[in-house]
């Protein structure tokens, strides 16, 4: 054998390079029955029993490891190739080229604890001395039956661990590529020690057999791997990074990906700033998995945010959204659930389309879910919807959700909502303290959910009173001086003096518009939050819009002068009529 540094010593490499796969396996085969190895075979049958038992890489890795030792050998190490775990199909190792690995697995008998292989989860550059480059190299496996003094060095990451590993008595090498469909997905070192044998002819035959089949689990696992990444990472990008500002309102949200890459799907959640300071919350679950599901949650998300910036009332948004989710060539259904919350009133308007119901905590800890009208899923073509208004008291809140939080497959729907009512139920904790209670209290087999998951828990907090007022309004002539008059004596008692002429010319529009078309006005209401709000009501049912007016008119000009001076306008109806609104930025301090 030649010893020399970089050309690793190789008792069978050579013999190896000359024989066909199917010729070695026939003669390991030969000298295990002659052996009476019969039961060899078996244990290499009963392989795909106990390795690739779930789709987990780490998990399938520590599975190979564990059953290589102590049946074949006394330690034993998995490394695959980063390049492979990054993404990339396969790499062509070349002699200038210093692969990459990351180590996955170590199983050892007891006696060999102190061996120093590269700790699980680290990056090692594999060097051309090392018989393990000589592995990649050639996909071929490499042994040395009795490992030469100077060989430890090619063998070991590091020369302390040499050290180690010949103090320890370990005595024979062996090193076998992991490849599956062609790709090269790295290696598996087998190491003997004390009074066992050295590896043998049927060794290696046995070690390479049980590889190609362990190679394939490791793959399926890797694959599994990046299709449920692509996903998560899909998903990610459609849910909303940051929540607006939320007057009146503390959120916290959440989002868990299911352990199982096919349970990632279509769960989303939204948090919409809507006029007049008003908040909307949205919650949804597209009825399926994968990259279809991923993409039919951002279609969806996409109008339900367009639609509520247009303030639409949630139940017509849900209806709106039966229609767009009818229209996918997907065909898929979805439930969702949306609430529009006024902290001026400090009022949730809700509607649900086939979604669990929401989970209110009052202020004294006592939990209870909400009667909300269930309507038809998305998609299934059952429209209308019902909405429901109910006032949240201050240091109350909402918990929305999707069913990903609370199912298992082992119990009723009754028994898992129970178990989240109670696990949010109980002494005031802060919002952050209540949602991870409901996260842990919900995870009842303790090793990750089958389906993905999110969570929206919001509280009512305390806004100073005079952030919003409002008072009610004549419905004839005088209104458009009273609203003047109450503009004028707010804006100068929050001392926004600088917005009195624009805000006193645009309720003087809003009021006009009001009382030649929508049977007079019935109430103003002045916000200030982020910017200044001017609302006013009506009982009109007819939304305005912009008309274009000819050089000779008169009149008609009124939207286009608050178009012009504000920030934004809009319009909404309401079970009364409809409110139109207009806002202003606040001036710099």
């Amino acid at each position: 054998m030649d010893h020399r540094p970089g050309r690793p010593g190789i008792a069978l490499g050579a013999v190896l390079d000359r024989l066909p796969v199917p010729r070695i396996l026939r003669r390991a085969v030969d000298a295990a029955t002659a052996m009476g190895g019969t039961r060899r075979l078996e244990w290499l049958s009963a392989a795909g029993d106990h390795i690739g038992t779930t789709l987990d890489l780490d998990r399938t890795a520590q599975e190979l490891a564990d059953y290589i030792v102590p049946r074949l050998a006394d330690a034993a190490a998995v490394d695959l190739l980063e390049s492979i775990l990054t993404g990339g199909e396969g790499e062509r190792i070349g002699s200038a080229q210093a692969p990459l690995t990351r180590a996955m697995a170590v199983a050892q008998i007891d006696r060999l604890q102190h061996l120093e292989p590269d700790p699980v989860g680290e990056l090692a550059t594999v060097h051309p001395s090392k018989m393990a480059y000589q592995c990649l190299t050639t996909r071929r496996p490499i042994v040395v039956r009795r490992i030469a003094p100077d060989q430890y060095e090619h063998i070991a990451p590091t020369s302390h661990a040499a050290l180690t590993m010949r103090r320890a008595g370990v005595h024979s090498y062996l090193v076998v590529p992991l490849v599956s469909r062609g790709v090269l997905l790295g290696l598996v070192d087998y190491v003997r020690s004390g009074d066992r044998p050295p590896f043998t002819h049927a060794d290696v035959a046995l070690a390479c057999e049980l590889a190609a089949k362990a190679a394939v689990f490791v793959d399926n696992a890797r694959l599994y791997g990046r299709e449920r990444a692509a996903v998560v990472t899909l998903q990610r990008a459609l849910l909303p990074r940051a929540a607006p500002s939320t007057p009146g309102l503390q959120v916290v949200s959440g989002y868990r990906p299911a352990v199982d890459p096919g349970g990632v799907g279509g769960d989303w959640f939204d948090v919409v700033a809507l006029p007049s300071g008003r908040s909307a919350l949205v919650v949804g679950d597209v009825m399926g998995h994968g990259l279809a599901a991923a993409a039919t949650m951002g279609r969806l998300r996409s109008v339900a945010r367009t639609l509520l910036g247009l303030d639409i009332a949630p139940e017509r948004v849900l209806a709106r959204l039966d229609l767009a989710a009818r229209d996918l060539e997907e065909d898929q259904v979805a439930t969702c659930l949306c609430a529009v919350y006024d902290h001026a009133e400090r009022t949730y308007r809700l509607a649900s389309a086939g979604h669990l119901p929401p989970l209110t905590i009052d202020a004294a800890g006592r939990a209870a879910f909400l009667d909300v009208p269930t309507g038809a899923p998305l998609g299934a073509g059952v429209i209308p919807y019902d909405q429901v208004t109910v006032r949240m008291p201050e240091g109350s809140r909402i918990m929305m959700y999707t069913d990903g939080l609370i199912k298992n497959r082992n119990e009723d729907i009754d028994v898992l909502l129970e178990r989240l009512r109670t696990a949010v139920e109980g002494p005031r904790t802060s919002l952050s303290d209540s949602s991870e209670a409901a996260w842990t209290g919900t995870d009842s087999c303790g090793d990750g959910r089958f389906d993905d998951a999110v969570m929206l828990m919001a509280e009512t907090i305390s806004q100073p009173d005079a952030e919003v007022v409002a008072w009610p309004l004549p419905a004839d002539g005088s209104a458009a001086g009273a609203a003047r008059r109450l503009v004028r004596a707010q804006l100068e008692r929050w001392s926004l003096s600088e917005l009195v002429d624009v805000t006193e010319l645009v309720v003087s529009e809003l009021v006009g518009n009001a009382l030649r078309y929508g049977g007079g006005p019935s109430g103003l209401r002045l916000l200030r939050h982020d910017r200044l709000c001017v609302e006013v009501s009506d009982i009109g049912p007819d939304l305005p819009q912009i008309q274009h007016a000819p050089l000779s008119a008169e009149g008609g000009r009124g939207l286009q002068l608050i178009n012009m001076l504000c920030r934004r306008w809009g319009s909404c109806r309401t079970p009364e009529g409809k409110v139109v609104w207009a806002e202003q930025d606040l001036p710099r301090q």
